[in-house]
C-alpha cells in the first residue's frame, strides 16, 4: 500500500504546480505583445490600409533574417533590420523617429521583440500581427527579387 503525503507536502506541490503554471501562461503573453507592451499590434489589413492612407508617415521594418528576406519575398519599400542586430544598428532609423514604424517578421513573434527595443528608444511602433505568413495568406501585395 502506498504511503500517503502529508497534507502539507500535498498542498505545497499543488501550489508550486499552479504558480509554475501561471508564470508559464504570464510568458505567454508577455511574448506575445498582450501585456507589458507599450506599442500597438495590428492585422496585416490594418496594417496595409495604414500604409495606403499614411505613406509619407510610414517607415516599414522588417526584422527577419536575410535569408527570410531574400527567399520568402517581403513588403515593398520595407528596410531590413534583422532581429539580432537591431540594438547595434538602431541608429539607422533616427530618420524613422517622427514616423509610425511598422514592424514585421516571419510570423509576428520577433517583431513583438523588435517592437518592445523600439518603443524603448522612443519610436512609435505598431506590431504587425502574423508578419509576412498573414501578410501572404491574406494575398497582399509582395515584392520579390
Amino acid at each position: 500500500m502506498p504511503k500517503k503525503l502529508n497534507p502539507l507536502i500535498k498542498y505545497t506541490q499543488d501550489y508550486l504546480i499552479w504558480v509554475a503554471a501561471a508564470c508559464f501562461g504570464i510568458y505567454i503573453l508577455y511574448s506575445k505583445g498582450y501585456i507589458g507592451a507599450d506599442f500597438v499590434s495590428v492585422d496585416v489589413n490594418t496594417a496595409y490600409a495604414m500604409m495606403q492612407n499614411e505613406e509619407q508617415n510610414i517607415t516599414l521594418l522588417d526584422v527577419r533574417t536575410l535569408q527570410e528576406y531574400q527567399r520568402d519575398g517581403r513588403i515593398a519599400g520595407a528596410v531590413l533590420l534583422p532581429l539580432g542586430s537591431l540594438e547595434e544598428k538602431i541608429a539607422q532609423l533616427d530618420a524613422s523617429k517622427g514616423k509610425k514604424l511598422l514592424v514585421y517578421c516571419r510570423s509576428g513573434n520577433r517583431s513583438v521583440s523588435a517592437a518592445r527595443i523600439l518603443e524603448g528608444h522612443g519610436f512609435s511602433v505598431y506590431n504587425i500581427k502574423g508578419g509576412i505568413t498573414d501578410w501572404k495568406a491574406a494575398k497582399l501585395p509582395l515584392e520579390t527579387e
